[in-house]
């Protein structure tokens, strides 16, 4: 009479495509992960991207362009990594920026990202007086350019600084503000172009003062509409920057809309293309 077959071997058979989809579903959750640590590792020591959001860096930088930010030339802090974890106190593999790089940081007192061009380093004295740059008792050279033409669109009105009256010209049936500009020379770093629109603004004098150690002074290229070093952090300003604070610097544009592309409308997102602005760097004359 034949044995009756044991109920765990009528089990293992009924069971054994479950360890297989336990198996996928795993190799799936593997897979997602190292996805998202290869992306945490490449956003946190290698690049992040930042969009500017503002007109303080006009013309280097203008609203809506999208930017490629290095971590590594100054070693990583605390806001390298996204949400500020790890906790990292000061900063580890540190690198001190140059004079005349653009830099990303985070400003705690508004707790945003923000965008500016380091003037002084650690022991600089910096002063300004009727607009003019004065860095360790030298004036800063500066040589005046053409008006620098902006294109106006929806995220880039002609904004002026009162008491300047908007300058608005048409050039190939689209209208453009005109910008008086300035090309103004650190010594020994780059060339870059300022806008200077008014005088006697809030911020066209300062100091003298001396740059601390583990600080920065920082300034935007847009002169009367750039809330920097020049103005406490009470005032909205960024004051001395702490070293610990930098996130990275800015290399390149890779990608610039003029605001009037639409989410839900792909089409837009190239029409909207400022096509020319891809791979804009920030030194040189204005272009």
């Amino acid at each position: 009479m034949p044995s009756p077959v044991p109920s765990s071997t009528a089990d293992d058979g009924a069971s054994a495509p479950k360890p297989e989809k336990t198996e996928t579903a795993g190799s799936l959750a593997r897979f997602l992960l190292s996805i998202a640590l290869i992306a945490w590792a490449m956003r946190s020591l290698f690049i992040q991207p930042f969009s500017i959001p503002s007109g303080s860096m006009l013309p280097a930088l203008f609203i809506g362009d999208y930017i490629a930010v290095s971590k590594w030339p100054y070693g990583y802090s605390r806001y390298s990594f996204p949400w500020s974890f790890p906790p990292i106190n000061g900063r580890i593999f540190a690198g001190l920026p140059k004079r005349g790089d653009v830099v990303v940081f985070h400003l705690p007192s508004e707790n945003a990202d923000l965008v500016k061009r380091v003037i002084g380093l650690p022991g600089d004295t910096v002063e300004v007086r009727g607009g003019a740059l004065i860095l360790n008792g030298r004036i800063v050279p500066r040589r005046p350019l053409s008006p620098v033409a902006m294109p106006i669109s929806p995220n880039s009105p002609c904004r002026v600084i009162p008491p300047a009256q908007p300058d608005v010209v048409e050039r190939g049936g689209h209208p453009y503000c005109l910008y008086p500009a300035l090309l103004e020379s650190l010594p020994g770093g780059p060339s870059y172009t300022v806008l200077d629109q008014v005088d006697a603004s809030a911020g066209d004098n300062f100091g003298p003062a001396k740059v601390p150690a583990g600080r920065l002074f920082l300034m935007g290229d847009n002169r009367d509409d750039s809330l920097d070093s020049r103005f406490p952090t009470d005032e909205g300003g960024v004051d001395m920057l702490p070293l610990e604070d930098v996130i990275g610097r800015a290399q390149l544009t890779f990608w610039s809309t003029d605001g009037s592309a639409s989410y839900v409308k792909p089409w837009t997102w190239f029409t909207a293309l400022r096509a020319r602005r891809i791979g804009n760097g920030y030194t040189g004359p204005a272009r």
